[in-house]
């Protein structure tokens, strides 16, 4: 059996336990046991602490690498914002001895030392590249009816000279795992588009990011999808809170179910929504938990 050493980060366990549960569950059907990685701290975010302090930031990104390095795994995120933060710290003091050097300086202050033994993974990144949307099909005993409306998010696929996963501008690779589930992927207008809460966005301008994930939930209703399934957990927590805040400030409704990708494949591998933690959204997902447990292919 495969080992991958679990980079929870900080929404997931927080504010959606289910998909911390529906990764393990999954993974696990497919011959992937993951390791706790204890003493793990935030990634830390990207988009913020290292356009302020790059080497604090890369002192304690690669800390957290140093963990999975002593356990001799490599390290599974399941947000794309620490797949940035550490595939992109990893990947700098590899390729920077000079750079290497100085961080080490400050990790042997805690006893610790960088040695560039591991690699960071994302779950989608994993799941296609290692495990293949064939075996993820072999896999499925529940196919899903589900019309679904990707939402790729940023870090998973940018810088794309790093992350090695096709065109940026139209990737494929998320879809086709989408759709081993026995769920078809519908296209929609500004499919690629940021959901708007990173960067520091959501807590400087929440009315701005608010505006942005409005409208990008207005092109999957239009689409005439039954959900969203994203990669990350703050992309989730803006795509499903987002829509409980556009209701009260904006007075506008949408209603529309968000699934993180491991719920989705929980589905199809039999696993119940509540087992799954898909019940536990901030929005109403009876209509499509009805809908996968009358509607299985």
């Amino acid at each position: 059996m495969t080992k991958l050493s679990f980079f929870l980060g900080c929404i997931a366990p927080n504010r959606y336990p289910g998909i911390e549960a529906s990764t393990q569950k999954t993974l696990n059907k497919l011959g992937v046991e993951l390791d706790d990685l204890e003493g793990a701290s935030c990634c830390p975010a990207p988009g913020v602490f290292r356009s302020f302090d790059k080497t604090t930031w890369l002192a304690m990104a690669s800390r957290n690498i140093t963990l999975s390095e002593e356990l001799g795994d490599d390290i599974l995120t399941i947000c794309n914002g620490c797949f940035g933060s550490l595939t992109d710290a990893n990947h700098m003091l590899k390729e920077d001895p000079e750079l290497k050097d100085d961080v080490n300086t400050i990790l042997s202050q805690i006893g610790r030392e960088f040695k560039g033994t591991q690699d960071v993974r994302h779950i989608v990144e994993y799941l296609y590249q290692d495990i293949g949307a064939d075996r993820i099909k072999e896999a499925v005993t529940n196919p899903l009816d589900l019309k679904v409306a990707v939402h790729y998010g940023c870090h998973l696929v940018k810088p794309s000279k790093e992350r090695h996963l096709g065109s940026v501008e139209n990737p494929t690779f998320f879809d086709e795992l989408v759709e081993a589930t026995g769920a078809t992927s519908v296209d929609y207008e500004d499919k690629m588009a940021c959901c708007g809460a990173g960067g520091g966005a959501r807590t400087a301008v929440v009315d701005t990011t608010l505006k942005l994930v409005d409208k990008k939930l207005d092109n999957m209703e239009a689409a005439e999808v039954d959900c969203v399934v994203d990669a990350c957990p703050f992309c989730h927590l803006q795509l499903d809170v987002g829509q409980t805040e556009i209701k009260k400030k904006f007075e506008k409704e949408h209603g529309m179910p968000v699934l993180h990708y491991s719920q989705l494949l929980g589905l199809a591998f039999g696993f119940t929504p509540e087992e799954l933690g898909i019940d536990m959204n901030f929005t109403n997902t009876s209509k499509l938990i009805e809908k996968v447990r009358g509607g299985a292919k």
